[in-house]
């Protein structure tokens, strides 16, 4: 018998995990005030069902999972703690392990439990296997994990291991796509980028094409992972690395915002 889920809030990547709990025989709820058109349609194909306002949502969700950009984590967090929740809060959003551990707090102190988790991979699909997995880490992780069943990775009783897991991974994939699309800038700047292209295609089988991908790809979601980076900037410099590389791919992706903006 399934439980009932509060999904705050449903872009692709909630509706999906959201779609994914109602396949496994759980009821999710969403809270649709002040959520564009564009949400409310993703949700309702989702088979999320509405809610009036957060103390309801509160009141019905076992568990509530808070996907949202890493800068607005900690205040989701104090919104919910806020309402007087005492079930399960899930933070599965990119953020550093110690961002994580003052959610935990923050929630622990309101009365409600912490889970930690990392998405990894993109929107999963409902049914059927999907590459994306939802990592989770704390003391009540595993019962989070039969939720979301093969989506679901539970990687222990560590409090933050989850974020620990998503900024490392983090850090290769859209770290590296930043440094991708910054040296392309240095070389069409120094007019060798021609030249560059033809030597990958000797040297460096597919780095041609990986980093078209990283220009296309990124561009739409750069604003997202300014912060996102930020937070793997904390994650390094906390295991005593140095901070530069993700501060710098944050700084490639400001760039490419402040570009779409004008």
């Amino acid at each position: 018998m399934g439980i009932a889920i509060g999904i705050l809030h449903p872009g692709e990547m909630g509706a999906a995990v959201g779609a994914v709990a109602i396949q496994r025989g759980n009821t999710v709820f969403w809270l649709p005030e002040g959520r564009s058109p564009h949400t409310n349609a993703r949700a309702d194909a989702a088979g999320l069902q509405r809610v009036r306002n957060l103390a309801e949502l509160a009141e019905q969700a076992a568990v509530i999972v808070s996907l949202c950009p890493p800068h607005a984590a900690i205040d989701v967090a104090t919104i919910v703690a806020a309402s007087g929740y005492e079930g399960i809060f899930l933070d599965a959003n990119a953020v550093s392990p110690a961002t994580a551990a003052a959610i935990g707090t923050i929630v622990a102190d309101a009365g409600a439990k912490f889970v930690d988790g990392g998405v990894i991979g993109g929107p999963p699909a409902a049914t059927g296997s999907s590459p994306t997995k939802l990592y989770l880490s704390g003391a009540r992780a595993a019962e989070v994990a039969t939720v979301f069943g093969d989506l679901a990775v539970d990687l222990g009783p560590d409090p933050v291991a989850a974020s620990a897991l998503k900024m490392c991974y983090a850090s290769w994939t859209k770290g590296t796509a930043a440094q991708l699309i910054a040296l392309r800038d240095v070389a069409r700047h120094f007019g060798v980028d021609d030249a560059l292209l033809a030597e990958w295609d000797r040297s460096q089988p597919g780095l041609r094409a990986r980093s078209n991908s990283a220009a296309a790809s990124t561009a739409a979601k750069a604003w997202r992972f300014i912060g996102e980076m930020e937070e793997v900037a904390a994650t390094f410099s906390a295991a005593g690395e140095p901070s530069g590389f993700g501060l710098a791919a944050a700084e490639v992706y400001r760039g490419i915002q402040r570009q779409r903006a004008t």
